[in-house]
């Protein structure tokens, strides 16, 4: 689950108040891959039997971004009028409009959490070639749409386009697709999925790049910065010290970032300008300064969100840059998940140590 509460305001009197008591697809994908990186396999295994229950019920076509725990696919959202909410801020949610958006993203990030399980020698049941098809239908469903507008990452219930993050998680998909099929031996499969991810690259670095602003924008065509951009290297997409992405990274670190902490956007939305930053960004930017070989700068911006944690060392969703304060909902997967995959990716590697 994203959070085992609903309600918890992102910001004061914000009405940014939201029910994340449900899977996400993409969120998913970021706990398996931490979690894999510590050796529980385990939870992959189990994720993945909950996706084919999923898949089994509604098919490839039509992915939601979010899911019971259970795998239903209910989550109409209400709000409860004779709740007053955390300290007095509602209004008080019951299920997550998100659940009805386009996030094209879905099908790349399921094939993603899926990848291991064809090269982790660790497992004793390694996938198969009937699993490989399934994931070549998510494949198929990642190439045909990675091209039209959706809500994106940040799931904006007001407006749509053509978001980078969603376009790259969708070739990370079809990429991994060829990889997997060469694993398994299907020669004429990999050159086909390499062939269709080569060509979904070029498009996607070309109409994301802003040659005017000199980086990589949240949107085709777009102006505006994202945070989610930070993820491009970590998907692939193109290295750390590409000139491009380290151009990016600067324009982020440069309008998004307030001391240790990063806002995800700072463009309004639905609901106005975001006033809190979200937790996991700041992770997200820690990785990208020690891919561009800035290690010791990510150290000392890791050591200081360390800092923030509560008393029993959890994060929440969101942190006030002023106050400090806590905020969202609580305790954020997404944050834990910041802290394992930075820490270790700035730890020393057991080549090191010898």
């Amino acid at each position: 689950m994203a959070a085992l509460t609903t309600s918890i305001p992102e910001s004061p009197h914000s009405g940014r108040t939201w029910d994340y008591r449900y899977c996400w697809l993409r969120d998913a994908y970021f706990v398996i891959q931490a979690l894999n990186r510590l050796g529980a396999t385990r939870t992959m295994e189990g994720y993945l039997h909950y996706i084919d229950q999923i898949v089994a019920r509604s098919g490839v076509q039509n992915l939601q971004p979010l899911y019971r725990i259970s795998g239903a696919s209910e989550a109409a959202e209400r709000q409860i009028g004779t709740l007053e909410g955390f300290l007095g801020m509602g209004p008080v949610r019951v299920g997550n409009q998100a659940a009805l958006q386009i996030q094209h993203d879905v099908y790349g990030s399921v094939i993603l959490a899926a990848s291991q399980h064809f090269f982790d020698h660790r497992l004793s049941r390694p996938g198969n070639l009937a699993f490989y098809a399934q994931l070549e239908e998510l494949g198929e469903r990642a190439a045909a749409v990675y091209e039209m507008p959706d809500a994106g990452p940040w799931e904006f219930r007001g407006s749509a386009g053509t978001h980078t993050f969603s376009a790259a998680a969708s070739w990370a998909g079809c990429d991994r697709l060829s990889r997997i099929a060469a694993r398994l031996g299907l020669d004429p499969n990999a050159a086909r999925w390499r062939s269709r991810a080569e060509h979904m690259r070029e498009r996607i670095l070309k109409r994301a790049w802003n040659g005017r602003r000199n980086y990589f924008a949240a949107s085709f065509g777009g102006e505006s910065l994202d945070a989610s951009l930070l993820l491009l290297p970590e998907l692939g997409l193109l290295p750390a010290k590409d000139p491009r992405f380290l151009a990016t990274l600067e324009a982020i670190g440069r309008d998004l970032r307030v001391g240790d902490l990063v806002f995800r956007y700072r463009h309004p939305d639905d609901f106005g300008t975001p006033e809190t930053a979200f937790t996991v960004c700041a992770f997200w930017y820690v990785n990208a300064l020690a891919g561009a070989g800035r290690v010791d700068e990510a150290r000392e911006i890791f050591a200081a969100l360390l800092k923030r944690r509560n008393p029993l060392g959890l994060l929440s969703e969101d942190i006030d840059p002023v106050s400090g304060q806590l905020w969202g909902n609580f305790p954020q997967t997404y944050s834990m998940v910041g802290i394992i995959n930075s820490a270790l990716r700035l730890s020393r590697s057991w080549e090191d140590a010898l």
